[in-house]
């Protein structure tokens, strides 16, 4: 066990979310476990976007074996990269396929959530504005250039795409904003590009543009995000889109084959390098690739089934469910985590690690460490009741802790869409999320 100390806030940032049953935003370095080859793969592909390639990953498992922690980490690591991530977690409002505004309710989740290396807990679209307004006038004082005409230079190249022009409209309304002190006009430019204009009324009046991002249009706008990012001195953009079995719910034929034509087009799209700094990474169980079928035949149709050796060289990753081994390794790296990363701090000694996993078989089979969500959160609580009780014998708590059996909710049910109203980090060796 390394014994690099832990600083205290990552400590309690990781011991709060872990405690807590969720991902950590931060940290995951300090508990990551096994995953090796994943991990490589995921930060390899990082380095693809930041190079200006592409990338496309699924990220397969069953429930609680750690598809979002990968996500999150890969989040880290593009950060780290300074790439910009967007990420949301689909549900019967946000979906990347519909007639009724859930497309555009996903891309606005995505644009609450854009995160920097400087603000990675989201809401960095008006940073990435600021910053790019930014660069424009310190080029014009440089060159004595109008401000207006550089901004208009610079955005030249995304005017010549779809929906680039009133994109690059709206980017020199919030420069006029910002040159004149006019708040109103600069929320309007980010409510756009946050997709927050149902009407096209509404974004003409405002801000002279003649249309939205609109759900026929977001992944045109995500590929234009990916070049605008780099214009405002970014490397790339990552999107992470985590419960991707919500697709699997809609009843009708037609929105389930639109539902894969929409991840088909993304897949093909940035698999053959036509979207550059620009990646996907897609979370969801073994019923996802199996309900979406057409997904295994695009591209490279072995590499996206469920053979783990073939999933690494191809676009799936697919995750096989926690050891007992892996779990003892875990719950060790929490122990030092607690501790500071000073072993003569920590409150348990080694014999404690097996025997609480033995108590945790006893109160719920073998989910204590297939699916270790609840059993990482129980060891969490025993942790904080030793510290908050000194000289207290673990052997005389340990019998009242009591994980919880974990359960699969599974995606909400929703309405038949037919019915629906017409519309450079060196990694050692996931934990469960």
């Amino acid at each position: 066990m390394s014994t690099t100390a832990i600083r205290p806030g990552e400590r309690e940032a990781l011991l709060r979310s872990l405690g807590a049953g969720v991902v950590p935003h931060g940290g995951q370095r300090h508990v990551l476990v096994g995953r090796a080859a994943e991990v490589e793969a995921l930060v390899a592909d990082v380095g693809r976007i930041a190079g200006g390639g592409s990338a496309a990953r699924f990220v397969i498992g069953d429930f609680g074996v750690g598809k979002t922690f990968l996500l999150h980490l890969a989040r880290s690591v593009a950060l780290e990269r300074r790439l910009v991530t967007v990420h949301a977690d689909l549900n019967p409002d946000r979906r990347p396929h519909s007639g009724g505004g859930q497309v555009r309710g996903l891309y606005s989740e995505l644009m609450r959530n854009l995160a920097t290396r400087a603000k990675p807990d989201g809401g960095a679209l008006t940073n990435v504005i600021e910053r790019f307004v930014s660069t424009a006038l310190t080029e014009a004082q440089q060159t004595g250039a109008d401000p207006g005409q550089v901004i208009r230079a610079r955005l030249a190249h995304l005017s010549e795409t779809t929906g680039g022009r009133d994109l690059a409209e709206v980017v020199r309304a919030y420069w006029r904003g910002h040159d004149t002190g006019d708040e109103q006009l600069k929320s309007a430019a980010v409510r756009w590009m946050r997709a927050e204009f149902s009407t096209t009324t509404g974004a003409r009046s405002e801000l002279g543009v003649r249309t939205i991002i609109d759900d026929s249009t977001v992944h045109d706008h995500l590929k234009l995000m990916s070049g605008f990012v780099r214009l405002a001195g970014y490397d790339g953009l990552l999107v992470c889109l985590d419960e991707m079995d919500d697709l699997c719910e809609p009843a009708s034929a037609r929105a389930r084959d639109s539902g894969s034509g929409q991840i088909l087009r993304i897949l093909d799209d940035t698999l053959q390098g036509g979207v550059p700094h620009l990646g996907f990474v897609f979370a969801g169980t073994p019923e996802f690739l199996h309900d979406h079928a057409v997904l295994r035949s695009r591209p490279a149709g072995d590499a996206l089934t469920e053979d783990g050796r073939a999933g690494r060289s191809g676009p799936v990753l697919h995750l096989a469910a926690f050891t007992q081994e892996d779990l003892y390794v875990l719950l060790a790296k929490l122990r030092h985590v607690h501790a500071f990363g000073d072993p003569s701090r920590y409150l348990l000694d080694d014999e404690a690690l097996p025997a609480f996993m033995h108590h945790c078989s006893g109160r719920i089979g073998e989910t204590y460490f297939r699916t270790p969500r609840t059993t990482i959160k129980a060891f969490c609580d025993l942790l904080t009741v030793l510290e908050q009780s000194p000289g207290a014998d673990w052997r005389q708590i340990l019998p009242s802790v009591e994980p919880e059996q974990e359960a699969n909710p599974g995606p909400a049910p929703v309405e038949d869409e037919e019915s629906a109203p017409a519309p450079a980090w060196s990694v050692p060796t996931g934990t469960a999320g």
